[in-house]
């Protein structure tokens, strides 16, 4: 009931801030404020009625100034264009200064007619003087109240004009500066743009240089691994994957942890020792299956400042220089073998002839001629680095000083057959005692003569066998010698004792006849089959 008497019969009221903001109002203010054009206002001066908005700027100031009640008479316009005499009373309320709030009270005094209605005003003559007296001093107060918010206007303008100013000669100083800074900064935009163009080229020059690094690595085809100060892996190049099992992702990781094919246990130790001395470290270490060697060597890993920071591993494959060095080895102790054997041979050959020649010359021709067939089949040999040389080349060689230069008197027929280097000397030397023999005594001493040097494989016994016939025609008539002399020694020893073979010789009437027969080495490789005639 309380408030229902307070809502209906209450004085109305707002609550506004020290400028005017509204923050609470009452019920019937609407005879007091009313909406205004334009955008909605929350300042009670926009609010407020004709008539009312001087009134009430004054009230509100006094008050907010004094910090005390203050009444004030003031008058409004209705709707209806009459003219209502109000007091207003504002009084400030409890609170923090720094959010101090207003309560403006609205209370009515009286209704006067309009001007339509002033007739009736003059049957009371000092009624209506005195509400003039009263109206003129409102007027003067609202006067006083608008030049003293005219002065302080003013002196604001003046202050915000001196404000002004100063802010407009702060721009200006602003602005010069602006304009300095933008004559650096196209300076450093310049140099920036020099700077860049240097750099780009220093870029290019870079890209350059890393693809001629990286042309270079992979043209010299060497296995490189670049480590850090923990044995990181930084880079490598492409031939590592043939020793560590490397791929582009196991940048970062640690060398140890990649598996590798080399028998290298100490790679560690020495990795370490060459971080701590600086000495580069060169050792030759071989794959797991030993079928490849390589020559590892460790260098510092030197930067920019020459610091060390790291280290260097390549890997050079050394697999043909390690095999040509067996090869030199057992060349060399070949050599010195076939030396001995070669100057026994020539002893014996010498003391062989010496006992049966029956002169001087005799003992020349025939010494003389057997070294020559050495030397024809030593020279066969070491053109082809004393490895396999073809049996047609042996017979060729050794038949060249004897084959007629008008006619056919020699037929060599045969497949290609490769012989060892004790096979070829065997087999040239059995040769060159046959041709002597047969210029001095047989088909070649005679110039309708003619001799047939062939030979074929056969197969016995899961063993391929060599089978040469050397036979002679239209020579003179042959005899059986009495004794068998030193050219046939030397023959069948020479061939059983290097070839483990055997020499069946004939001597038909018509013609010697000599059939050798000598296994070949299972790897004995048959390519095509020339013939040669001459």
């Amino acid at each position: 009931a309380s408030a229902r008497v307070l809502e209906r019969f209450a004085l109305p009221y707002v609550v506004v801030t020290g400028d005017g903001t509204l923050i609470h109002y009452s019920s019937h203010v609407g005879g007091y404020l009313q909406p205004a054009l334009g955008p909605p206002s929350q300042s009670v001066f926009d609010l407020a009625r004709r008539g009312l908005r001087l009134g009430l700027r004054s009230a509100l100031k006094n008050a907010v100034q004094s910090s005390r009640v203050v009444e004030q008479a003031a008058t409004i316009e209705t709707d209806a264009g009459a003219l209502v005499a109000i007091t207003l009373i504002v009084e400030p309320l409890p609170g923090p200064k720094d959010a101090k709030s207003y309560l403006i009270v609205f209370k009515d005094i009286t209704t006067t007619a309009t001007a339509s209605d002033e007739d009736g005003a003059e049957d009371d003559p000092l009624g209506l003087v005195a509400q003039m007296e009263r109206e003129m001093r409102d007027a003067q107060e609202q006067l006083q109240s608008l030049n003293e918010e005219h002065e302080t206007a003013l002196e604001e303008l003046r202050s915000s004009n001196e404000e002004l100013h100063s802010v407009n000669e702060e721009l200006q100083s602003s602005n010069e500066e602006l304009e300095t800074s933008k004559e650096e900064i196209q300076s450093v935009n310049e140099e920036m743009q020099t700077i860049n163009a240097q750099l780009s080229t220093k870029v290019d020059e870079l890209d350059r240089a890393n693809n001629d690094l990286r042309n270079l690595f992979e043209s010299t085809r060497v296995a490189t691994v670049f480590l850090d100060q923990d044995m990181i892996i930084r880079g490598f190049t492409p031939e590592v994957a043939t020793i560590y099992s490397l791929i582009p992702s196991d940048r970062g990781r640690p060398l140890m942890n990649i598996v590798s094919r080399l028998n290298y246990p100490g790679l560690r130790d020495d990795v370490a020792h060459v971080t701590q001395t600086l000495e580069p470290i060169e050792r030759r270490v071989e794959r797991d299956d030993g079928k490849a060697h390589f020559l590892v060597r460790i260098l510092p890993y030197r930067a920019h400042d020459s610091s060390v920071d790291g280290s260097l591993i390549t890997f050079v494959d050394v697999t043909t220089i390690v095999q040509a060095e067996a090869h030199q080895r057992l060349l060399v102790d070949e050599l010195n073998h076939r030396v001995k054997n070669m100057l026994a041979v020539v002893v014996s050959l010498a003391t062989k002839t010496l006992r049966r020649a029956s002169t001087l010359e005799e003992f020349s021709d025939i010494f003389l001629g057997r070294v020559h067939a050495l030397t024809a089949a030593y020279t066969l040999l070491t053109e082809e680095n004393w490895s396999e040389v073809r049996l047609n080349d042996v017979i060729t060689e050794e038949l060249k000083p004897f084959i007629a230069t008008d006619r056919t008197n020699i037929v060599i027929d045969g497949p290609s057959v490769p012989l060892d280097p004790r096979g070829a000397l065997a087999i040239g030397m059995a040769i060159h005692e046959l041709a002597t023999n047969a210029v001095k005594y047989g088909a070649l001493s005679v110039s309708e003569g003619n001799v047939s040097v062939v030979w074929k494989l056969e197969q016995e016994d899961d063993n391929e066998l060599l089978v040469l016939e050397w036979a002679e025609h239209n020579g003179p008539p042959v005899t059986v010698p009495t004794q068998r002399g030193f050219g046939t020694t030397l023959i069948q020893r020479g061939l059983a004792h290097d070839l483990s073979g055997t020499v069946d010789l004939d001597f038909a009437p018509t013609g010697l006849r000599a059939l050798l027969r000598a296994p070949l080495a299972p790897d004995t490789m048959r390519t095509d089959t020339p013939k040669a005639g001459a």
